[in-house]
Formats: structure tokens, C-alpha cells, sequence
């Protein structure tokens, strides 16, 4: 199963390198840092990256 993680530019929470996360998965993995001051709340602040990865994925 391929998986995906989302990260806000502005999001301000402590996080490990995404190669880190990257190990969690057998499967395709990417990882996405969404520009424009976006923070912790991808799916409100930046509804179509959000929906653009699901799709993706």
C-alpha cells in the first residue's frame, strides 16, 4: 500500500527528518512540505494539496 506524508511549511511541531517516517512503510512512500505559510491543519489551510495527494496516492 503506498503511502504519503504531508507537512505544512509554517507548521511550528518538532518532526524527524521525513527519510525517517520514509522507513515506516513497505510499500511507495513520498513525502510533500506544502508551501504558503501553511501550518498543522493541512486539510483546512490547503485543502487542494491535500486532496491532490489523496487522489495521488
Amino acid at each position: 500500500m503506498p503511502g504519503i506524508s504531508l507537512e505544512g511549511d509554517a507548521d511550528g511541531a518538532a518532526h524527524l527528518e521525513p527519510t525517517v517516517y520514509g522507513k515506516q512503510f513497505t510499500g511507495q512512500y513520498e513525502h510533500r512540505t506544502v508551501g504558503g505559510d501553511v501550518g498543522h491543519n493541512l486539510p483546512q489551510e490547503a485543502p487542494r494539496a491535500f486532496a491532490d495527494a489523496v487522489l495521488e496516492v
